[in-house]
């Protein structure tokens, strides 16, 4: 059978749409009962109904047909970055265990060119920068993901990294008055000149310094809230390509 409102081909035995998730029978019901209004009321009616279905076809597209291979890739990947995610999520930032991992290598190149990137700024936004670099990354690839390429999976996978790269700033943000964290070259920022630590200068430039403990628990809360949702949704973008599969 043809979708109604999207035109794909499916079997006859699909109450959903496989391609823009609509129930088939409340599509026709809504279709038969729905009143005749006028082009302004129509115009109005329809405004909030757009909404929903391009953030819906932004956030929850998957191609109709799913290769088998390709897709055990993907529930590879999202058996790992679970696994990952909950013990990041799971272990807390005084431990320093999110900056001991991997991923703190990967995202050392983008912290170390943000503080280039941002020079130009002065020298709060220098040490700044660095911070933001690491962040900007996953997101402008959560953006060319899920706008260019339309790969929502991999757009939930870059928004899990970006929740990460919060998480793996807290406990730098932590150590801004202690000083006791290792830093590149095995200085810790007792031992370096004022202003090596970025957070220790960012906070006492700020006149937060007071609140390190604090702003780095949040930080690290808000990367633990986007690695759940990327989680989640991740999860769910791979249900919807399961249903797609074609093993011929």
């Amino acid at each position: 059978m043809k979708c109604p409102k999207c035109g794909f081909e499916q079997t006859d035995q699909d109450k959903e749409c496989l391609k823009c998730g609509i129930i088939f029978d409340k599509y026709m019901k809504l279709k038969e009962n729905k009143p005749t209004l006028t082009s302004t009321e129509t115009q109005r009616a329809a405004h909030p109904e757009q909404i929903r279905e391009f953030i819906k076809d932004l956030f929850f597209y998957v191609k109709p047909e799913a290769n088998p291979l390709i897709f055990g890739g993907r529930v590879l990947v999202f058996i790992i970055i679970f696994i990952w995610g909950l013990k990041f999520i799971l272990t807390p930032l005084e431990t320093h265990y999110v900056m001991d991992s991997f991923w703190h290598l990967v995202n050392i190149p983008f912290h170390e060119a943000g503080h280039i990137f941002f020079r130009p700024f002065g020298r709060f936004m220098t040490s700044l920068g660095g911070s933001l670099g690491q962040l900007l990354m996953p997101l402008v690839c959560f953006a060319v993901f899920l706008l260019k390429t339309r790969d929502t999976f991999a757009a939930a996978f870059a928004l899990w990294w970006f929740g990460e790269s919060f998480m793996d700033l807290a406990p730098y943000i932590n150590d801004a008055r202690s000083l006791t964290l290792p830093l590149l070259g095995g200085n810790t920022g007792r031992t370096s000149p004022y202003g090596f630590h970025d957070w220790e200068f960012i906070l006492h430039r700020s006149g937060l310094s007071n609140y390190d403990h604090t702003l780095a628990h949040l930080v690290d809360k808000l990367g633990t809230i986007l690695m759940i949702c990327a989680l989640v949704w991740g999860g769910y973008l791979l249900y919807k390509q399961y249903r797609n599969l074609k093993f011929v």
